[in-house]
């Protein structure tokens, strides 16, 4: 099969396209080319976590991998014949990079193996709450419980040990049972009233003070846009010595209505900054989800799009608004498969249609675990 070229920094030209595309690689058996990657970052190229991800997939899926250093902007993968005989893989860029990026990058492949018997197994490590990625709670709480309600999967996910910048060393441990048949189609324009608002505010080798003060803050902001204070719930926590490495503090909130929509807001602490205007940036952020009207969020919105495209059938999904990521999800996904994506923009958001490829495992298109 001729090798597909993507020119990396199209459109959000940053990581996302990586992930999704080397994703799709791996399931479909298509080789890719991908140069400027990370075109629109500074600096541009691979970081140690983007290499981390993509010698994680390669294993997963036996493919020959070049380029693959970091710094580098062009690599090439072309999947092999299916060679591997472990039922768990590991991977830790030795930093404090995004553990939830890891996931990303490696969850489709494992999720559509073919080979029989007990779930597949991912031990990650770096980073469990980092900058400028979904925080490792999001993926429990909001990303994992959309797949299980809409997609029918059952993942699950342990938090063995948080780990923050700049030492990483967090581990998280993810269990997935591969699916048997085409994923189905999702439908999700109506999302209902809030019922439930929840949280973690923490702070990890730093005062407790802290977590308390984020944890009030961001109430007092949920209060003040007319969610009951009898639906929050949001612990503060002092993490254990034991239980994380390195030191950090933030504050992640999800909120669940009632036809099964779950939203997330987060902030991280940072030095110099009061841990009050942190608190108030992660109740802002949930806010505002609730208020768009749509019914994902926004790392939900760009996370969903992989699995529209390999779902059978016709999926619509109402949306806030369409985002950069969002975008350069469908486009990807649009290079690598057949999948059609059609965009309503609305006042508050947009309505996303995809005719998704129904995609099935076969022995070659996939993993093998044997």
């Amino acid at each position: 099969m001729d090798t597909l070229e993507l020119d990396g920094s199209t459109l959000e030209g940053g990581g996302q396209l990586l992930r999704i595309a080397v994703a799709l690689s791996a399931l479909l058996s298509r080789p890719i080319s991908i140069n400027n990657i990370r075109g629109k970052r500074k600096p541009p190229g691979l970081k140690y976590q983007h290499a981390a991800g993509l010698r994680l997939v390669a294993e997963v899926c036996a493919a020959r991998l070049d380029g693959c250093n970091t710094g580098s902007t062009t690599i090439e993968l072309v999947p092999q014949s299916p060679q591997v005989t472990s039922r768990t893989y590991s991977a830790d860029p030795g930093t404090a990079g995004s553990i939830a990026l890891l996931l990303q990058v490696s969850l489709p492949s494992l999720l559509f193996s073919p080979s029989p018997g007990a779930p597949s197994t991912l031990v990650l490590r770096g980073g469990t709450n980092a900058a400028q990625a979904p925080q490792i709670d999001h993926m429990q709480h909001v990303f994992l419980p959309f797949l299980r309600r809409h997609l029918g999967l059952e993942p699950t996910l342990e938090i063995v040990k948080r780990g923050y910048f700049p030492k990483g060393g967090g581990e998280v441990h993810v269990s997935i049972p591969a699916v048997r048949g085409p994923l189905p189609a999702v439908t999700l324009v109506e999302r209902g009233k809030v019922k439930a608002v929840r949280g973690r505010s923490y702070a990890a080798g730093l005062p407790k003070s802290l977590a308390d003060a984020m944890c009030a803050a961001a109430t007092e902001v949920l209060v003040e846009s007319g969610v009951d204070a009898e639906l929050i719930q949001i612990d503060a926590v002092r993490e254990k010595p034991g239980d994380a490495v390195g030191s950090g503090s933030g504050i992640v909130l999800w909120a669940e209505t009632e036809d099964g929509c779950i939203f997330g807001g987060s902030a991280l602490g940072r030095k110099g900054v009061d841990p009050a205007r942190v608190g108030k940036e992660a109740g802002g952020e949930l806010v505002g989800n609730i208020a768009h009207g749509g019914c994902v969020d926004e790392h939900m919105q760009d996370q969903m799009i992989i699995f529209l495209a390999l779902a059978q059938g016709h999926s619509t999904v109402k949306t806030g608004p369409l985002t950069l990521h969002t975008r350069t999800a469908m486009w990807v996904a649009e290079q690598l498969t057949e999948a059609k994506f059609r965009v309503q923009e609305t006042e508050d958001g947009a309505v996303i249609e995809c005719d998704g490829i129904g995609y099935v495992p076969t022995s070659r298109a996939v993993c093998s675990q044997s």
